[in-house]
């Protein structure tokens, strides 16, 4: 072939772009460092060639993942949910075999760990308070991954935040923890726990950033638990820096926590975790914590009425663990009958509304405690549940060992 100027021409052009762009590609190997871990590619910026233009990238990667992830189209009228720690879901083989089974069994929603008693953050949060306490801890990978599978298979996804018992916001903010009046140091429960004074407005105001942060990245719902003050440990050894115990009661005091969650998430479907006695007790049980006062505050209450949690004698029974369903029917019949009574007393605002109540999902016992639980025991709470008004329920076991011999429900 004769080679003509003007195919020399294009033939020197062809090797000047091909030089460019082994330039090219050597730049890029300069400016990013990547990184494998847990099964997830990452790209990590060298703070020597990070400038304006990859900034504005990563944003706008953020700004996309977040508009991508959205809430479930369809949510289930009644939640039937299974209660997950973050560590079970970085393991796509038990994913995976949890979506069956939920399939199979017909449940429709998790509960999932973001912030447990450890006082970590979960996932990849970028919340300026999250970061600035120094609160993550990336146990989930992909938490937008995650949200967007589950949803993909109808799955009605719950974000599960511990609220008061905070180790890590305990020691980056140690002004705002209970200490202990013997040592001078923080005050541990009895699991060796530290606790944040549920009259810290800092603490609340906390909570609400990972809340807002966990529903804009598609959770459903988020459900607090331990809104309360310590229940076990050396109780007398407490010092508050906040709560006055001679001018306010903790019950005030908590009601003021359910309060300013549902003032500062209006548009979030929030539900909240109580003790299973606040259905039969009229006190607050020694942490602040009682029924009435939640009904306008949260969408749900979740009373945990474990049979096993219950004393020996209760409603004559010596073991009610081996009584689930007269010990749920019991707990459920009483917590209905009072919101009805609230509700035949609310008041109505100046223009002549009422809020919102409510609705009672209480968490049921699926593991062995004071009984070894068949599925027919687990069915029996259920049955109480819905016999007595109980809008859903939710399932837990610690471990997450669930399986059709745990759950059974379907024949």
């Amino acid at each position: 072939m004769k080679l003509t100027k003007r195919s020399a021409t294009s033939f020197i052009n062809s090797q000047r772009y091909s030089i460019m762009a082994i330039f090219f590609i050597i730049f890029i190997f300069s400016v990013y460092k990547y990184s494998y871990s847990e099964n997830n590619f990452s790209i990590k910026f060298d703070p020597l060639h990070e400038n304006a233009v990859v900034e504005e990238l990563r944003k706008s990667e953020i700004s996309e993942v977040i508009e991508v992830d959205k809430k479930l189209q369809n949510p289930p009228a009644e939640v039937k949910a299974l209660y997950v720690t973050a560590w079970s879901t970085t393991i796509p083989e038990r994913v995976d075999g949890l979506i069956d089974l939920m399939k199979k069994e017909k449940l429709n929603a998790l509960v999932i760990d973001i912030k447990d008693y450890s006082g970590f953050v979960a996932y990849d949060s970028e919340n300026e308070f999250v970061l600035k306490y120094g609160s993550k801890k990336v146990i989930i990978p992909d938490v937008d991954a995650l949200i967007k599978k589950l949803h993909e298979n109808e799955i009605y996804v719950m974000a599960r935040i511990t609220v008061f018992q905070d180790p890590v916001l305990a020691v980056a903010r140690t002004d705002l923890a209970i200490k202990n009046n013997v040592t001078g140091g923080l005050w541990k429960d009895n699991s060796g726990l530290a606790w944040i004074d549920p009259s810290s407005i800092e603490a609340r105001d906390y909570i609400v950033e990972i809340a807002k942060d966990a529903s804009a990245r598609g959770f459903d719902e988020i459900n607090f638990d331990y809104i309360r003050f310590p229940s076990d440990g050396r109780l007398s050894q407490m010092s508050f820096p906040f709560y006055n115990s001679k001018k306010q009661t903790k019950r005030e005091v908590i009601k003021e926590v359910f309060e300013h969650f549902r003032t500062n998430l209006p548009d979030i479907i929030i539900s909240v975790d109580l003790f299973g006695l606040v259905t039969v007790n009229k006190d607050d049980l020694g942490i602040g914590q009682t029924i009435e006062d939640a009904f306008e505050n949260f969408d749900y209450i979740s009373p945990m009425a474990y049979p096993s949690h219950y004393a020996n004698g209760f409603i004559g029974y010596q073991n009610p663990a081996q009584y689930p369903y007269e010990v749920v029917k019991y707990s459920m019949e009483h917590a209905i009958e009072r919101l009805e009574r609230f509700k035949e007393a609310q008041e109505e605002d100046s223009e002549g509304q009422k809020k919102p109540l409510a609705k009672i999902r209480p968490w049921l016992q699926a593991f062995d405690m004071g009984a070894v639980y068949t599925p027919k025991m687990v069915r029996a709470q259920i049955d109480a549940s819905n016999e007595s008004g109980g809008v859903g329920w939710i399932l837990w076991n610690a471990s997450n060992k669930y399986s059709t011999k745990v759950v059974g429900l379907v024949d």
